[in-house]
């Protein structure tokens, strides 16, 4: 798009340029709900995951913009400190010994099978929430907490 009142010359001169921007806003949301409508709705484009696709591919488009310097941000790709510390070329990923990975798939196991019992209700609850069209997030968020509590205590956010 490329369009902005900071790209014009004198924004504060008339309503023009703000009606031309809000019509570019208009166009492109009403495109994007023709193509939501075009897979079923909200519901059917998630089914077939168009949303999370058209979140990544805009991630990954401005990812690739800020990486070449086409999306100048400044500290970031663009006037950067010299004194300040070089970018590193490679990352050098942090991988887990075989000990580490046989440990925590044993940890998972003894929680699988500490669990065993209230598994099928849980997967009741949530399977109820879905059904009565139900904050399922909920659901999911009460169980995950549970089950990390059972292991490592109650979560406290610092105010």
């Amino acid at each position: 798009m490329g369009e902005g009142l900071a790209k014009n010359e004198n924004p504060n001169q008339g309503a023009f340029v703000i009606d031309e921007l809000t019509e570019l806003v208009e166009e492109a949301v009403l495109a994007e709900f023709e193509k939501i409508a075009e897979r079923g709705g909200v519901l059917g484009a998630m089914e077939t995951g168009y949303q999370r696709g058209k979140i990544q591919e805009e991630s990954m488009h401005y990812e690739m913009l800020k990486h070449t310097g086409e999306y100048p941000i400044i500290g970031v790709n663009t006037f950067r400190s010299p004194q300040g510390e070089t970018v590193a070329e490679t990352i050098e990923l942090a991988r887990s010994t075989e000990d580490e990975k046989q440990g925590q798939l044993r940890r998972l196991q003894d929680f699988q099978t500490r669990h065993a019992a209230q598994a099928p209700a849980a997967l009741q609850r949530l399977q109820q929430a879905v059904i009565d069209n139900g904050n399922v997030f909920a659901v999911l968020m009460e169980q995950i907490t549970n089950a990390l509590f059972e292991v490592g205590g109650q979560y406290r956010r610092s105010m």
